[in-house]
């Protein structure tokens, strides 16, 4: 009996998938991407070995057609899923729900060649529903993400081997240039730019820690004969010169002066409390910016370390897809959300969904947030 074989990028997310889906589908993993340009000159193909532009492995001359090579560490993962096709009624590409996924799907496709239908599932979580959802709404391979993924790959390439080897005649061997590593570079340089331009400015401000009626509070000089005192965001960060006329600075002498006049006229009298409530929101859901900022503040994880996480988390069903720039939840996680709210606290504790809007200005928002 023939049943539809399902193809994902990792094991532990085939293990998850089996669990539930049982013996009625069977489910590889082809172990992330199966082919890519050449790492290195031995992998690099016979027939374009003599070309100028040979090393790179793509066509500069033939509108940069890219020449790409199986890894030699996915052999046995592509024998393993060929060997799964012979007894397959369909092939489920299930691959990642992005730009990357859909290029593995597209070499799977390329490479396994299988005479059996072929359909392309996306889903953002791993759950049971969601897999039966992705099935039943399964597209074919969609060639714009296959083209937008390729496009960064040649690029990367382009920039890595073109530049670096500029890097390592003006400035020092074993640099290297990228095609976001050099951008984030240059805004390094320019803020650092910045700061070396940076002129101090010396200026005081006055506090004063009062009390009564049991309650102690810190007060902060703001005026001075009706004119505000002034604070850093008043001077000129290049010439270091207070750039408000409408702020006064207050200097070391002029401030020791001014404690002492005030000294004398203690006990002062508080003419005036105004309380204002404050209301604390909620952070917005993780990104993956966001995420890997926060995993950084409390836990000192890099970037990779928390990505390697998600991942790891995201294969075994417990978060949703991690890489996105949206803050947006889906309307079945707000559902679940708000009856499991209600459901262990009651009405009362539930105020409603919240919508948040991206501060990202081209922000893609494909995936919901994690």
């Amino acid at each position: 009996m023939t049943i539809p074989l399902m193809i994902v990028e990792s094991p532990t997310k085939a293990r998850t998938l089996a669990r539930f889906l049982g013996d009625r589908y069977r489910v590889e993993a082809s172990v992330g991407h199966v082919r890519d340009l050449p790492k290195n000159a031995k992998e690099v193909p016979a027939e374009i070995k003599g070309r100028k532009w040979g090393s790179m492995a793509v066509d500069v001359e033939n509108d940069f057609q890219p020449y790409y090579v199986v890894s030699s560490d996915r052999k046995g993962a592509i024998r393993d899923m060929k060997a799964a096709l012979k007894g397959a009624s369909e092939v489920l590409l299930a691959t990642d729900p992005d730009r990357e996924g859909e290029s593995i799907s597209w070499h799977l496709l390329e490479l396994l060649k299988p005479k059996v239908p072929v359909r392309r599932i996306v889903f953002h979580e791993i759950t049971e529903e969601a897999v039966r959802s992705a099935i039943r709404e399964a597209r074919g391979i969609d060639r714009n993400l296959v083209d937008a993924q390729e496009s960064r790959r040649i690029l990367d390439r382009l920039f890595g081997y073109e530049v670096s080897p500029v890097l390592w005649k003006w400035i020092a061997p074993k640099l290297s240039a990228g095609r976001v590593q050099s951008v984030a570079v240059r805004l390094v340089v320019e803020r650092e730019e910045e700061r070396k331009a940076f002129r101090k400015a010396g200026f005081w401000d006055l506090e004063a820690k009062l009390s009564g009626e049991g309650r102690e509070f810190t007060a902060t000089l703001v005026r001075v004969d009706g004119k505000r005192v002034a604070v850093g965001k008043d001077f000129d960060p290049v010439t270091g010169k207070l750039a408000n006329e409408e702020a006064t600075v207050l200097e070391g002498e002029s401030a020791a002066a001014l404690v002492e006049t005030l000294r004398g006229a203690i006990p002062w009298e508080v003419t005036g409390v105004e309380e204002k409530p404050v209301t604390q929101r909620p952070a917005p859901p993780f990104t993956t910016s966001t995420l890997q900022q926060e995993a950084n503040r409390k836990f000192g994880f890099s970037a990779d370390r928390t990505m390697s996480a998600a991942q790891k988390l995201f294969d075994s069903g417990v978060i949703s897809y991690h890489r996105t720039d949206s803050t947006t939840l889906s309307d079945k996680a707000l559902e679940e959300s708000k009856r499991t709210i209600r459901g262990m606290y009651g009405d009362a504790y539930y105020g409603g969904a919240r919508r948040y809007q991206t501060k990202v200005k081209n922000a893609q928002e494909a995936h919901e947030a994690i």
